[in-house]
């Protein structure tokens, strides 16, 4: 009889685990509370009929440049990876933008003066991103297989990005470092926000910052079809308040599992992980700290959005957020539980590239900016006027817009707790022991955790899910 298993969750991570148990063997169902599989990684109507926006993620640099989703023929099941002409583009007052291109030699040639320190920081790790992706898309580990290239990374990525970017001279240069760390959710002069930007800037000219044709719900479609291909099957609508039910017989069908994967974050397994999770282990748990949280609001336009700064249209993604020292300040009073004025903006304007995502001559974009978490604040005016600052005018192109709270995210995707995209805080205690020093495993044999809330963290990778299901399989071959 073929071992079974059982994954809570279809987001990405789950969705990696599944097929990674598929994959050796088990016969492995997924069960997924919504009625869409996908969690952060799905794509619906939230405006107006015809218009396709993503609920949570966008664009995949991690996702392209996964060790895993690479290795996967995820073409052959309908995903196609979009790329703008260009990464990322950062305007500035001025009236201008500086822009983050794909190919490095372009982007060291348009920082100008700052080039040649662009390019000594970038390009070691992105002539080598097929060895880096593997060792930092996993636990921190002692015995890397690649010591020389990580005690380098660990020499820039351990900085806080305010340090690193005093390799800098220009300005331009430090905004854009600085939108590219405001990633982490950190203040900017915290250890580890430079990992951020670099783990964001590298991908970017090794793998491009792509976007999935049809959007988000492409690459979830893409992980159900080639987990079809095993067996596997998703069963969407499917909340599990209880694990040791799953156990028990149900409608004369034995639903007995040998193991059981959580695409959870702490929260929710301590929910669902009942009676069979140690006083020891719950109380770890417990302590597991929630990162900040993100106000969303998702655009039906009439047209493209009117950047002063034209460079903007060649860009699936842009940041708002003016001077390194402006994004710096920001950040930091969002990590001291403040909202800013000014907040530092994430904008994603798929449709320029995607005509699927909107009727014929419209537009679709969505942007959030960072709060504290579980923020009741509207920021919906504050959200806007950065844009405004940026491309004057925005408001006059928007047919509908849909507004998420930080309550609203996490009542649509129940791992968002408190509006934390990120599954937990990313700072040194949270990077050594994430979610527990045991990462994958729980107190209970059979039951791990998969979620974003373990290595290597947050983005749409699967490397969570990857690495658990591969401890969970050796385990299991163990016992």
């Amino acid at each position: 009889m073929s071992r079974k298993a059982c994954v809570i969750g279809a987001g990405p991570n789950g969705l990696a685990a599944a097929i990674v148990l598929a994959q050796a063997g088990l016969q492995v169902d997924v069960l997924e509370a919504e009625p869409t599989p996908g969690g952060a990684a799905r794509t619906l109507e939230l405006t107006l009929p015809g218009f396709r926006h993503d609920f949570g993620s966008a664009v995949y640099p991690l996702g392209a440049g996964s060790p895993f989703f690479s290795s996967l023929p995820l073409a052959d099941y309908g995903l196609e990876w979009i790329h703008s002409p260009a990464a990322l583009a950062h305007p500035l007052d001025d009236g201008t933008a500086v822009l983050l291109e794909r190919d490095l030699d372009a982007t060291t040639h348009s920082l100008g003066i700052d080039g040649p320190a662009w390019d000594k920081l970038m390009r070691p790790f992105v002539e080598r991103w097929s060895e880096l992706a593997p060792e930092v898309l996993r636990p921190v580990s002692f015995f890397p297989k690649h010591p020389f290239l990580m005690a380098r990374f660990g020499m820039v990525a351990l900085q806080p990005a305010q340090m690193l970017a005093r390799r800098f001279r220009s300005e331009r240069t430090r905004s854009l470092f600085a939108g590219l760390a405001a990633h982490s959710f950190l203040a900017l002069d915290e250890p580890l926000s430079a990992a951020f930007a670099i783990l964001m800037a590298v991908p970017a000219h090794a793998v491009g910052w792509p976007i999935p044709r049809g959007g988000a719900q492409s690459l979830t479609n893409a992980l159900c079809g080639y987990l079809s291909t095993f067996g596997g099957t998703v069963k969407t609508s499917s909340r599990v308040e209880d694990l040791s039910a799953l156990s028990k017989q149900s409608n004369n069908d034995l639903q007995k599992y040998d193991l059981f994967l959580c695409d959870l974050t702490p929260r929710q397994l301590l929910k669902t992980g009942g009676e069979s999770l140690s006083l020891g282990y719950k109380r770890r748990m417990e302590s597991f700290r929630y990162g900040a949280g993100v106000f969303k609001v998702d655009y039906a336009l009439n047209s493209p959005i009117p950047w002063r700064a034209p460079e903007c249209l060649r860009s699936a993604t842009v940041h708002l957020g003016g001077t390194f020292e402006e994004i710096a300040a920001s950040e930091r009073l969002v990590r001291n539980g403040q909202h800013p004025e000014r907040p530092f903006v994430l904008l994603a304007q798929p449709s320029l590239f995607d005509s699927s995502r909107a009727p014929v001559g419209k537009h679709t974009a969505w942007a959030y900016c960072h709060v504290p978490n579980g923020s009741k604040t509207n920021m919906l005016e504050k959200l806007e006027g950065q844009i405004e600052r940026f491309a004057p005018g925005f408001r006059d192109c928007i047919l509908a817009r849909h507004v998420f709270s930080p309550a609203n995210l996490e009542s649509m995707d129940a791992n968002l707790v408190g509006g934390d995209i990120g599954g937990g805080v990313m700072d040194i205690r949270h990077f050594l022991a994430r979610p527990t020093w045991k990462h994958y495993a729980t107190s209970a044999d059979n039951i791990y955790i998969c979620s974003s809330s373990t290595p290597p963290g947050g983005g749409v990778h699967g490397m969570c899910g990857y690495h658990a299901a591969k401890m969970a399989l050796a385990r299991l071959k163990r016992g």
